[in-house]
């Protein structure tokens, strides 16, 4: 007896083994339960996604007649009556499947429509299925443009395409259309796990992450690679072998790399990357791989609760989470920009294992000099950042006026006033009027809050840890070092941050002073005796974002919380 491939083997034969596209099975079902019937359907998806089989399910659905000869249209066919099994072993004469793909022309379609005009031979309805119907040319498409508008009580075509923009908007909209999604791996996992245990295949957990992964939301491609790799293992999956035969590199790599990266440890890439060339890993297996994770990253950094969600029983769970932890969240971003787009330089390269190293190489003059993979406290400056928003603004030299169109204004964050928020801005103001700050110092100075002054220890707060820097912190130290006294102002000896929120900071009260003024300079522009006689008599209008402000003030003032 031949070897029938899992694919086929495990195809659905009805709605509730239909796995991953619960929404076209819950439309399918109430639609047959009341049957209230479309007479044209369009599936539409990428390849594996199970267009084919859902269209094979509801033509048995339409042409059901029960174990006992007496059913009727139903969502649940019975698989085992003439029809059902007709259907499925490909010989039901009033089911028909074409391949627009190598029966494309018009001669093809009008063949196929002079068997609309007889009804059925043995079935409740005809069902004509057009797979890859994008295919079909100009001519085929207009050919059965009538028929598929109105065709017979007795006929449905049902269309599938992995390619709905190529289907004319004339048949689109003849079509009752439903897009089949590509599934998670976590459902492709589970699926294999069953199928598996069908067979009586032993697996590691691991090995099939990796086919659910490589299978790219394709039910159909992960039941191959699964046949692939039990003949590749000798009728068990290991982690191992899997990983072989997909050529997929290791992890543990991919988290060297990482920590490496988060280190600013040139030397360590360089080596890793040649350790990858000397066992045959692709350079663009890496890349997604360290995509994949980094997204993971991401999503921890951003919304720690998420890792409730993440599966206990997988061991790269807890090593993603440690990196999350330890590379800041902006370099995540970047490093995750510049991995996905450094995939497609890798054939620009003449050696795509140097083209890898390039990639990762990117990052480090992005990274902060001597910053601590995780922040600390110390003697030596440690810094913190404020919102990015306009941090610049409050000291620069006040622009004439322009008559190019105005920005809309950036969004000011509102201020939280703290005992030492005033004196922090004095020194900030100060410090930059003397130009003892510029640059990365400078912005430093202006998105820090000041906590306390202890026995000369200054305490600061910023958001950013992008500009924790010791170099930066140091300078500015110096420069708070050199800055004559202010009055309640305590001698700066050493100088500590922290990584947390910022609310009182000398950009934030910048910022709410400057909007203040903005919306007093624009109450007296609406109330202006000429201004208002020429909206009212001339049909005037002020232009949003045109009224601009002649003079910034200085940091120094108290802003009153937004």
């Amino acid at each position: 007896m031949s070897y029938l491939v899992l694919a086929r083997k495990y195809r659905p034969k009805n709605f509730s083994e239909l796995v991953g596209q619960s929404h076209v099975v819950q439309a399918l079902s109430n639609a047959l339960g009341t049957q209230r019937l479309h007479h044209a359907y369009l599936f539409t998806g990428t390849r594996g996604v199970g267009k084919t089989t859902v269209s094979r399910i509801l033509a048995k659905s339409l042409n059901c007649t029960g174990p006992d000869g007496q059913g009727d249209i139903t969502a649940t066919p019975c698989g085992v009556c003439q029809a059902c099994m007709d259907i499925d072993s490909g010989r039901f004469v009033d089911y028909t499947e074409l391949d627009a793909a190598s029966n494309r022309g018009v001669d093809e379609i009008a063949q196929l429509l002079e068997q609309a005009v007889y009804k059925p031979v043995i079935g409740r309805f005809k069902v004509f299925m057009i797979d890859e119907v994008h295919m079909l040319t100009n001519t085929a498409f207009n050919a059965m443009l009538k028929t598929l508008e109105e065709p017979p009580a007795y006929l449905k075509f049902v269309l599938a395409t992995t390619d709905p923009q190529k289907v004319p908007a004339t048949v689109l909209s003849r079509c009752l259309q439903f897009n089949l999604r590509p599934m998670a791996p976590e459902t492709i996992l589970e699926h294999l796990v069953q199928v598996l245990a069908a067979e009586s295949v032993p697996a590691e957990p691991q090995a099939l992450r990796l086919l659910a992964r490589a299978a790219r939301g394709s039910m159909r491609d992960a039941l191959s690679l699964t046949d692939q790799a039990i003949a590749f293992g000798s009728g068990s999956l290991v982690e191992t072998g899997v990983r072989q035969m997909l050529g997929s590199v290791d992890r543990s790599y991919v988290y060297q790399l990482l920590d490496a990266l988060a280190r600013g440890d040139g030397k360590g890439i360089i080596e890793l990357c040649e350790v990858l060339r000397l066992n045959g890993f692709s350079a663009a297996s890496t890349l997604e791989e360290m995509t994949s994770v980094l997204q993971r990253m991401a999503v921890l950094q951003a919304v720690p609760e998420a890792a409730a969600a993440d599966d206990a029983s997988d061991p790269d769970i807890a090593e993603t989470a440690r990196l999350a932890q330890g590379l800041p969240a902006d370099e995540t971003q970047l490093l995750y920009s510049l991995c996905l787009h450094g995939r497609g330089e890798l054939g620009l390269a003449p050696d795509e294992y140097a083209a890898l190293t390039m990639v990762l190489l990117r990052l480090l003059p992005f990274k902060r000099p001597g910053a601590a993979t995780l922040p600390v406290a110390s003697a030596a400056p440690v810094l913190h950042t404020a919102p990015a928003g306009g941090a610049a603004e409050p000291l620069k030299k006040p622009e004439s006026p322009a008559p190019a169109p105005v920005p809309a204004p950036a969004l000011v964050l509102p201020v939280q006033a703290t005992a030492l928020g005033h004196l922090w801005a004095e020194c900030v103001q100060s410090l930059v009027a003397a130009e003892l700050v510029t640059g990365l110092v400078r912005e430093l100075a202006l998105q820090s809050e000041l906590q306390s002054q202890d026995s000369g220890t200054w305490r600061l707060r910023v958001e950013s840890p992008s500009l924790n820097q010791g170099e930066a912190c140091q300078a500015l130290l110096l420069a708070l070092q050199s800055l004559p006294s202010l009055p309640n102002q305590q001698h700066a000896e050493r100088l500590q941050v922290e990584i947390g929120p910022a609310t009182d900071t000398p950009a934030r009260r910048h910022a709410a002073l400057m909007a203040e003024r903005q919306q007093q300079a624009e109450q007296l522009i609406d109330q202006d005796p000429l201004v208002q006689d020429m909206v009212r008599n001339w049909g005037a209008r002020i232009v949003p974002g045109s009224v601009r402000m002649q003079a910034a003030a200085p940091v120094t003032a108290q802003a009153k919380p937004i």
